[in-house]
């Protein structure tokens, strides 16, 4: 009878275990399209830290990312189970604050440059430069476990919706799983991405004068070519990624929006046009959300001055 009971067990395990890996499969390909757009955040964030500093960098938020994530999973859950309608409101406001960072990102860029003269260690009057740059860097960290809260929300609640009808223990280990495989997925790739100079260096400096030490000093000096030109690359496009991600949950949030891109979409004949018409009507939304966020914000700042002054 014991071993009966075993076997059975050991059958039920199995069972769930092959249902766990299909919804697994499943979450993973709907949350491609945000992982995609992570990595492209994530890389841009941390690049611009000393050499010496990208990795440790990079274990840092990684590490943010990871509690991120352990916050998220059992309040995704309790939400689910107990107030299933703040799953929406909650991911829109991440999704408001997406499209607020990537436009006040480029307001400062374009009309604040001088602003961000404290960046310079040698303008800092009583501050030597290795605590300036540690500074610099916490911010950078901080900057970017603050986005990836955003985007871990969307995974998470992405995966949530694809597992709603699964029992609670499916729940948990389909959303671990998810929250592990993208942590690790991620931040694996942006220590590669990060370190890829280092790896050109290291190959254009092969002494030899066969085939092929000439062939590894060719690829080295194509990395080192290629990966400024992908970094800058990674900005422009982790900048849009705000806008698209952000404006995407606005969107999917909001039916009237919702619909009236999906029927403009509809009426585009182009097989090509048609297809990513949503998409860029989700960013110039998220654009036109961040602005109006971004106006919120600094009004809010000088009323609070007045107020202040008073």
């Amino acid at each position: 009878m014991a071993g009966a009971s075993l076997l059975t067990l050991i059958d039920d395990i199995a069972t769930i275990l092959d249902d766990v890996s299909v919804m697994t499969k499943v979450a993973a390909k709907k949350t491609a399209g945000v992982l995609g757009d992570d990595l492209a955040l994530n890389a841009q964030q941390v690049s611009g830290v000393n050499a010496d500093r990208e990795l440790p960098v990079v274990w840092a938020v990684a590490k943010g990312s990871a509690i991120n994530k352990i916050i998220l999973v059992p309040l995704a859950l309790v939400i689910s189970g107990l107030a299933n309608w703040l799953v929406t409101p909650l991911l829109m406001l991440g999704g408001l604050f997406l499209c607020f960072e990537g436009v006040e990102k480029l307001f400062h860029k374009f009309f604040h440059a001088e602003k961000h003269i404290h960046h310079d260690p040698k303008k800092l009057i009583g501050q030597d430069e290795s605590k300036t740059l540690e500074v610099l860097e916490k911010e950078k960290v901080k900057g970017a476990i603050r986005t990836d809260f955003v985007l871990s929300a969307e995974i998470i609640v992405i995966t949530l919706g694809t597992v709603a009808t699964a029992t609670f223990t499916q729940q948990i280990l389909v959303l671990t799983g998810i929250a592990a495989v993208m942590t690790v997925g991620v931040y694996g790739l942006v220590a590669g991405i990060v370190k890829l100079d280092d790896g050109g260096l290291y190959l254009a400096s092969c002494k030899g004068k066969n085939l092929v030490a000439a062939l590894k000093r060719k690829l080295g000096f194509g990395i080192l070519w290629f990966a400024p030109h992908m970094m800058k690359t990674l900005s422009v496009v982790g900048t849009a990624a705000m806008f698209l991600v952000g404006g995407a949950i606005l969107v999917h949030g909001i039916p009237m929006v919702h619909h009236t891109i999906q029927h403009i979409s509809n009426g585009i004949s182009n097989g090509f046009l048609h297809a990513v018409m949503p998409t860029l009507l989700d960013g110039v939304f998220g654009v036109i959300a961040g602005i109006a966020a971004l106006m919120v914000m600094l009004a809010a700042k000088k009323l609070l001055k007045i107020i202040k002054a008073k």
